[in-house]
C-alpha cells in the first residue's frame, strides 16, 4: 500500500514553492536561499518572471551498442552531441567544438563520481552499457584525462556492484546490459583495467560512526541538518578514499591535505521505474543511494521524501549532469523483474534540472507504457492515493528556497520545460 506524504510537509512545501509550479508559472517574489547552499547567513535570491525554462535533451530509438566495432555507445554519443548543439558542452576545454567549450562540464583533472542505481539487478539497475559509454567519453578528454572516475552507490544494505542480489533464490550476476556479465565491477576491473576507473560500494560504510568535521581519514558518513530548529532527523553524505588515493567528501569536494579542491564532479544516472512510495524512481529518488538511511530512516520512507531529497540537492551537492537511463524501464515492479514488468524504450534523457526531468520522463516515457495515473504528474494530483505531484512539489520547494541549481529555479509543467529531441 502506498504511504502518503505528510500533509503538513506537503502544504508547507507547496506554499513555499508556490502552487503555480503545477502550471509552470515562474516565481515573482524573492525566495530565501542559504549562503553557498548550506547552513548559515540566509540571503534572498530573486527569481523573476520569464526566467529561462528548464532544458532537457532526449535521444530516442537508440540501437544496441557494438563494443567490438567501437568503444563508444551510440546513445551517449548522440546525447552529448545534442547537448553541445544547444550550448551544454561536455568537456571544459578550448578550442570550442561539438563537445567542448570554456564552460563545459568535465575538466581534464576532475574526480568524476558516477552515481548509479545498484540496489537491484536485472532492469532495476542502471544500464551498464550506457555507463561504459560515458566513461569512455570521459577518458577521451581532448589532450588526455588526468583525473579519476568512480562508480558509486549505497543500496542501504542491499546494493551490489556485481549485480548478484538474491531474486527469488537466484544470486547469479545479471547486469542491465546486452551482456548480463557486464556488471559495474566488471567495468572497473576488466574493461577499464589499468585506467583511472574504479567502483566503490557505499553500503559497508553507511552505518559506521559519523565522520566528524575535520576528520579526513575515516571512511563513513557525515550528517548535517540544514534546518537547525528541526531536531528529529538530518541528512548525510559519504566521505571516502578512492582507489586513486584521493579523499572525497561529497558535500565539500576533494580534500588535498589543507583545503578542499573544487574538481569534484557528480553525474547522476538513474534508471526510470515505478516506486510505491513516491510514484517514480528518477533523478531525484536516486539520491537515496547517496545519503545513509542508518542515521534517520523514518521520514525517508515516505512522509518527507520530497523535502529529504530536495535538501540533498540543495545542501549536499547538485549533480553536474543527470542522465536518465530509459533503455529499459520498469513500469510495474521497481526491481526490474520479472521481464513482463519491463519495457524496452531505447531512450536517454539528460538535463541539469532533476525535477523537470522526473516530470517529463514520468509523463512521456513511463505513463504511456504503464497507464498508471501515479506516473502522470498532472493526472496524479487528482488522485488521493498518489504521491507523485506532492513529491515533486516538496523537492522543488526545498531546492528553490535553499539553493537553486546553477542559479536557476527547478521547474515542472509543460510550459516550463523545453525538451530537445532527436
Amino acid at each position: 500500500m502506498t504511504q502518503k506524504l505528510g500533509r503538513r510537509a506537503f502544504l508547507g512545501s507547496a506554499l513555499g514553492a508556490g502552487l503555480s509550479l503545477l502550471t509552470g508559472r515562474q516565481f515573482v517574489d524573492a525566495l530565501p536561499v542559504e549562503a553557498q547552499g548550506r547552513g548559515e547567513n540566509k540571503q534572498y535570491l530573486p527569481i523573476v518572471m520569464n526566467s529561462p525554462k528548464s532544458e532537457l535533451y532526449a535521444v530516442r530509438n537508440i540501437p544496441p551498442p557494438n563494443f567490438i566495432q567501437t568503444k563508444y555507445h551510440p546513445g551517449v554519443e548522440s546525447l552529448l552531441t545534442l547537448m553541445g548543439e544547444h550550448g551544454l558542452k561536455f568537456y571544459r576545454h578550448e578550442p570550442a567544438d561539438a563537445l567542448s567549450g570554456p564552460d563545459g562540464i568535465i575538466a581534464s583533472n576532475d574526480v568524476v563520481l558516477i552515481k548509479v542505481n545498484a540496489q537491484w539487478k536485472q532492469r532495476g539497475c542502471t544500464n551498464s552499457d550506457v555507463v561504459r559509454g560515458l566513461i569512455e567519453r570521459i577518458l577521451a578528454f581532448p589532450g588526455g584525462f588526468h583525473g579519476e572516475v568512480v562508480i558509486i552507490d549505497n543500496g542501504q544494505g542491499r546494493g551490489s556492484l556485481d549485480c548478484n542480489q538474491d531474486y527469488d533464490g537466484d544470486t547469479s550476476e545479471a547486469a542491465n546490459a546486452e551482456k548480463q556479465t557486464q556488471t559495474f565491477n566488471y567495468l572497473a576491473k576488466t574493461v577499464f583495467a589499468g585506467k583511472p576507473v574504479s567502483a566503490y560500494l557505499l553500503d559497508p560504510i553507511r552505518g559506521k560512526p559519523r565522520v566528524d568535521e575535520g576528520n579526513h581519514e575515516k571512511q563513513g558518513y557525515r550528517d548535517i541538518n540544514p534546518h537547525p530548529e528541526r531536531k528529529s532527523w538530518s541528512i548525510s553524505y559519504p566521505c571516502f578514499n578512492t582507489a586513486g588515493g584521493r579523499r572525497v567528501e561529497v558535500a565539500r569536494g576533494v580534500w588535498t591535505g589543507n583545503a578542499y579542491a573544487s574538481n569534484l564532479k557528480l553525474i547522476n544516472m538513474p534508471v526510470l521505474k515505478t516506486h510505491g512510495g513516491c510514484g517514480v524512481t528518477g533523478a531525484l529518488k536516486l539520491f537515496y543511494g547517496l545519503l545513509s538511511m542508518s542515521y534517520s530512516s523514518g521520514v525517508y520512507h515516505y512522509s518527507e521524501i520530497g523535502q529529504v531529497l530536495g535538501e540533498m540537492f540543495a545542501h549536499v551537492r547538485a549533480p553536474d549532469l543527470n542522465i536518465m537511463d530509459c533503455i529499459w524501464i520498469s513500469h510495474s515492479d521497481l526491481r526490474g523483474y520479472p521481464p513482463s514488468a519491463t519495457s524496452r524504450q531505447n531512450t536517454l534523457i539528460a538535463g541539469l534540472d532533476p525535477v523537470a526531468m522526473d516530470y517529463w520522463a514520468s509523463k512521456y516515457i513511463l505513463y504511456p507504457v504503464s497507464h498508471n495515473p501515479n506516473h502522470h504528474p498532472d493526472m496524479a494530483s487528482q488522485y488521493s492515493d498518489s504521491n507523485l505531484a506532492q513529491y515533486l512539489a516538496q523537492a522543488a520547494a526545498e531546492i528553490n528556497a535553499c539553493g537553486p541549481i546553477g542559479g536557476k529555479p527547478v521547474l515542472y509543467g509543460d510550459s516550463s520545460i523545453i525538451c530537445h529531441q532527436v
